[in-house]
């Protein structure tokens, strides 16, 4: 019985989890379509491709890729930036880079 009911919270967990990556997905899907449309249709509005080389036109971008940054972190946590084991593999690398250095 108990076992059942640790499956079943395991599953709600995990469930909660898959939830929570197909929401950053479809975020961050609906940050690239619409910054693209808003980038395509400024270039068609205001005269063209040199629209993209003003500061306004990336407002939205920036700002918003900021929310997404933040929303990967919360659904990833480090992992999205530095990987899982990152800290174990770069101490590793230290200590073979100390040890070479030091033989020669």
């Amino acid at each position: 019985m108990e076992n059942s009911s640790l499956e079943e919270q395991k599953y709600i967990r995990a469930k909660k989890r898959v939830k929570s990556i197909k929401g950053f997905y479809v975020h961050l899907t609906v940050f690239v379509i619409v910054n693209a449309f808003l980038l395509i249709s400024s270039a068609v509005s205001y005269g063209g491709w040199k629209i993209f080389w003003e500061w306004q036109s990336y407002n939205t971008l920036i700002f918003w890729g900021i929310g997404i940054v933040f929303h990967a972190f919360n659904v990833f946590g480090m992992q999205f930036l530095l990987g899982k084991d990152w800290e174990e593999r770069k101490i590793k690398e230290i200590m073979n880079k100390d040890k070479k250095e030091f033989w020669e």
